[in-house]
């Protein structure tokens, strides 16, 4: 089977590009599949992951963003000409390389997409949440427009993919050909696990409002009165650390910390995650620490923890946006050695649900299923 992906570049060392570079590399191995990726603005930019020698890579070179040189009238003109290139170049390379699938994520290519792919089945992945935007956007005119127009285009792909049951069902109203699949998660595959006797509660999250900093602040605030001895270790960064850099709480047990490729053992070194999000498609992090032996609280935010996180068992999950409560379930761990270490457990078990094993063949059924 030839499988053919398409997004606009792979740089940033995010969520998105980690879930779908190992999904193309899984993909690969499999004996008698064609994986290729195709980009329009990768130009020199180095891949954040490591892509397999079997998946093949074709750059556009359409340059998205040189419209952004330009203001007003000429800006959305330039953009409107850059998608004509795109689309014909686009055309041609369906129509050499003949894929049997083509998988894109919700973006404003899918209109194009549909408009030049002729017979090829398109399947459409949602990597933010259907409603996003009442969220964390202004809902301004322009928005409104962006998002009809998305939708009226997104009724035509012959399938979308959620990654949970509550986005499924908002994405229903807009195409009924919608399936579920988590995303896959890189696990801890040592034998090395958390002890959960560190005095350390983990944050990991760019800096950036929708992962919930202003909460974090709040239920810190309360948490470290009442446990001094524990620290805090926050893992992020954001666009504009001197901007963002106000987000990250104040505390003399609080750790800032940039990115790191070693997430794992950081995860190892702690004893509890917190995850403040006002939204979370997925929330990687969860099953991620969920590996390494450590229990979760976090929001029950739309819609990933609810579908990761099985309360009062591998964690807890706090109604919306309650930080009182928040910090009692946190304390609560911090003061129950035995709980927090039989919760430890049981979020390894319950983590091997997203593994590459598990995840991989759902989307090889729904491929297949699509071919004809």
């Amino acid at each position: 089977m030839k499988i053919m992906y398409v997004n606009q570049v792979f740089a940033a060392w995010g969520g998105f590009e980690r879930v779908w570079t190992d999904k193309m590399n899984a993909l690969s191995d499999i004996p008698d599949n064609e994986v290729c990726l195709v980009t329009t603005d990768q130009g020199t930019h180095q891949f954040p992951y490591p892509l397999n020698q079997n998946v093949r890579h074709i750059d556009l070179g359409i340059r998205f963003v040189q419209h952004y040189q330009y203001l007003g009238l000429k800006r959305y003109w330039v953009y409107l000409k850059l998608l004509r290139l795109f689309k014909r170049k686009m055309k041609a390379l369906l129509e050499a390389e003949r894929p049997d699938v083509l998988v894109s994520n919700a973006s404003e290519f899918v209109d194009f997409l549909l408009n030049c792919k002729g017979t090829v089945p398109l399947v459409v992945e949602s990597h933010g949440t259907f409603d996003r935007p009442f969220h964390m956007q202004e809902m301004t005119v322009i928005n409104r427009i962006k998002g009809y127009f998305r939708h009226k285009a997104l009724k035509k792909a012959e399938r979308i993919v959620a990654l949970t049951h509550g986005d499924a069902e908002q994405w229903k109203q807009v195409n009924p050909n919608v399936s579920i699949i988590p995303n896959i998660v890189t696990m801890n595959q040592s034998d090395t696990y958390s002890s959960c006797e560190a005095k350390r509660v983990i944050f990991v999250g760019r800096l950036d409002p929708q992962k919930g900093y202003q909460y974090l602040n709040d239920i810190w605030r309360i948490v470290e009165k009442r446990h001094p001895d524990w620290r805090l270790d926050i893992y992020g960064e954001g666009a504009d650390l001197q901007e963002n850099k106000s987000m990250i709480p104040q505390g003399q047990q609080v750790y800032p910390h940039a990115q790191t490729i070693n997430i794992l053992d950081k995860y190892k070194e702690s004893s509890i995650l917190v995850l403040t999000s006002v939204y979370e498609p997925f929330g990687l992090v969860m099953p991620e620490a969920m590996s390494c032996g450590i229990p979760v609280v976090a929001f029950d935010c739309p819609y990933g923890p609810s579908e990761i996180i099985t309360d009062g068992t591998d964690g807890f999950l706090i109604n919306c946006y309650d930080v009182e409560a928040f910090a009692d379930k946190l304390c609560l761990l911090m003061e129950n050695d035995a709980l927090r270490k039989k919760m430890g457990q049981n979020a390894i078990l319950s983590s091997q649900r997203f593994t590459k094993d598990k995840i991989v063949p759902q989307w090889i059924s729904l491929f297949e299923s699509l071919v004809v």
